[in-house]
């Protein structure tokens, strides 16, 4: 069923959405032990000084009205993302390999570098860093379409 839908929705459509996940199913073993991942007061924090330091940056752009529209990093247009989005060597070789690999869009590279600033700002990193851009390009939608599960009792014809 879902590569059905998935067949119906375009690549431009597809750019447009910053994160992919395939969520695989949790065993009740899993489910039934204590967790011991974050808390979501934890995660609310890191959140909330990740905006805050969005806040911050922007605002002079604000301010100056050059960027009245920017109050987030999704909210960069491509001056903004050349401007807050350097990255290093290591971070531009990675980049370059990704954008001639995946055959990445424009707009694919703008929101691939406004995600890693995101993954960057949530570490609290001023700068952003290769294993952010990998995080970011781990979300991408994968060119494999997920294969129908054929029930074990089931016979193919």
């Amino acid at each position: 069923m879902v590569q059905r839908y998935q067949k119906r929705i375009s690549g431009p459509l597809m750019d447009r959405i910053d994160i992919h996940l395939e969520v695989q199913r949790v065993p009740y073993q899993k489910l039934e032990a204590a967790g011991t991942g974050e808390t979501s007061q934890v995660i609310r924090g890191r959140v909330a000084a990740a905006r805050h330091l969005q806040a911050e940056r922007f605002a002079p752009l604000n301010r100056a009205q050059r960027a009245p529209d920017v109050l987030v990093n999704g909210d960069m247009g491509p001056t903004e993302v050349q401007r807050f989005c350097e990255l290093d060597e290591t971070g531009k070789n990675l980049m370059r390999a990704a954008v001639q690999q995946m055959n990445l869009s424009a707009r694919a590279y703008h929101r691939l570098l406004k995600l890693a600033r995101t993954i960057a700002d949530l570490a609290g990193e001023e700068r952003i860093q290769p294993p952010h851009l990998a995080e970011a390009l781990q979300y991408r939608p994968q060119e494999i379409v997920w294969e129908p599960r054929i029930a074990s009792n089931t016979r193919q014809r």
